[in-house]
């Protein structure tokens, strides 16, 4: 039966046929229908396209919002075979910094520590913030010689806690290159007999991190990663947004001596004279450096983008969680069309596509990179977890962190405005909102489960890869069909007094 010619038991519709009938549709609208498994589902291949010139092992890039990705979320990102775009929503100096906290590390996670210098004295408990251990350096700050360390559970049991640090500090005489991975920092610390070693930057001897043995075991603990995304010199594939201001040149300059991997040029319409003029200057200024355009949803715009040079297409308007742009601006277009009708161009031209908005479930992330996208971009389903910038609040009992768009009032009178081509001497209309989201726990740990949906998915439809994928919709082997709300309440979770809803 699975070798019986396809119009033979036609059923469904060509995503070309229901994507020409006029309506917009977002992911929930769509459904594909299976197809014939003849591989196990650890077969499945999602290795995949950035750029032009960027592989990753995983599909997944964290969006450029300034609640979602700053360096912690970029190194973890990277090490889980994806990549992290910095916001842009702060001063280049600052963004600078954010790039080069993320390229100095080779371990998957940013150690939080507080850093006394010997003559400082620990007033409380809160004095070790977060963490179980206060590093003691020479002059209290990173830039200065490694001396010693506090351990929490010690202060604690100090009799007399009025002392200076260099009065009961534990001495610390030794570091590892900040080069070092895991694997690397584990061997050290068994070898040595030690419970924690800070790791050292090479070329200024600054303090990158504090690991410990707790650390390394938690890290142990966590679900098999993919391929790490590294850069040809080993440090950790990182991208950065900018706007298309002429300050936004200076922006660029200090990213690109930092080491940057791709730009990602950050506007919520992306088919405008200052973008296309951008384009063309980084690829005239910095010829090897890949350069992501958007957002759009149309053919026509993603054809302007193309030709204008750029390695990458972000897809998506008003389609994300906290973005209120198709109902304030009365534009955009529902996800599930603006990704197959901007891959279709993109395709014939080599461009890959970024799906950017719209992603709450695996199944949306299964749906989007199906219809033709490389890689999906993810605001809101990152936002909340550990590795995401803000601290945690409780509210009714439960752990929240904020999360806003940047077109909110809140993120656009920091600078965001520009996204949405605003001027600071102009009024400001609101694109988004503020809000937040539950506690979701590492991205190291959810983010390989979602990957192993995905996989389930596209063994469902027959699919052992993304290229794969985007061959079977193309050749209308794949089919589907749109669904009626009805429908879409009957695929969720239905007919229940209660339920608790885990994904793994």
């Amino acid at each position: 039966m699975a070798g019986a010619p396809q119009n033979l038991f036609e059923d469904g519709f060509a995503a070309e046929k229901l994507f020409n009938q006029g309506y917009s549709y977002t992911y929930d609208d769509v459904i594909f229908l299976p197809h014939y498994i003849d591989f196990p589902t650890d077969a499945v291949e999602l290795h995949t396209k950035l750029t032009k010139n960027i592989s990753l092992s995983i599909p997944c890039v964290s969006s450029p919002m300034d609640t979602v990705t700053e360096s912690y979320m970029a190194v973890a990102m990277a090490a889980l075979g994806g990549i992290g775009i910095l916001h842009s929503n702060n001063t280049p100096s600052e963004q600078f910094s954010l790039l080069q906290s993320a390229k100095s590390r080779r371990i998957p996670f940013v150690s939080d520590f507080e850093i006394k210098s010997p003559s400082d004295v620990i007033e409380s408990e809160s004095d070790f913030g977060s963490s179980s251990v206060i590093l003691v350096t020479e002059t209290g700050n990173r830039k200065s010689r490694v001396m010693g360390y506090v351990l929490k559970s010690d202060w604690v049991s100090l009799k007399n806690k009025d002392g200076r640090v260099c009065d009961y500090m534990l001495k610390l005489d030794f570091s590892v290159p900040n080069s070092y991975d895991l694997d690397q920092i584990a061997g050290f610390l068994g070898e040595k007999g030690v419970k924690l070693v800070p790791t050292v930057r090479e070329t200024d001897g600054e303090v990158v991190d504090l690991m410990t043995l707790e650390d390394i075991e938690r890290f142990q603990e966590l679900p098999k990663r993919g391929l790490p995304s590294l850069a040809s010199n080993g440090e950790f594939l990182v991208g950065a947004a900018i706007g298309t201001r002429e300050s936004d040149k200076e922006r660029l300059e200090y990213l690109v001596k930092g080491g940057v991997n791709a730009v990602v040029l950050d506007s919520s319409q992306g088919n405008s004279i200052y973008q296309l003029d951008m384009i063309k200057y980084i690829k005239k200024t910095y010829p090897e450096l890949d350069v992501i355009g958007g957002n759009v949803v149309t053919k026509y715009q993603a054809q302007n983008l193309i030709q204008a040079g750029v390695d990458g297409l972000r897809v998506g308007m008003g389609s994300g969680s906290i973005c209120t742009t198709q109902e304030v601006c009365a534009v955009g277009r529902g996800q599930a069309t603006a990704v197959y009708k901007v891959s279709s161009v993109a395709a014939q031209c080599g461009v890959p596509v970024i799906a950017d908005g719209g992603i709450s479930n695996s199944g949306h992330i299964v749906k989007a990179l199906v219809l033709g996208a490389s890689t999906v971009m993810m605001g809101s389903y990152l936002a909340g977890s550990t590795e995401a910038p803000g601290a945690y609040v409780v509210q009714d009992g439960r752990r929240l962190k904020k999360y806003r768009g940047m077109g909110s009032l809140e993120a656009m009178t920091k600078g965001s405005d520009q996204r949405y081509l605003g001027d600071k001497s102009k009024l400001k209309i609101a694109q988004g909102v503020v809000g937040a989201v539950a506690d979701k726990g590492s991205v190291l740990k959810f983010v390989p489960y979602a990957m192993h949906a995905v996989k389930q998915g596209f063994q469902d439809l027959g699919a052992s890869s993304l290229q794969s994928a985007h061959d079977l919709l193309r050749s209308e082997v794949l089919r589907l069909e749109a669904r009626t709300g009805a429908a879409q309440v009957e695929g969720g979770v239905h007919g229940l007094v209660s339920y608790e809803k885990k994904s793994f």
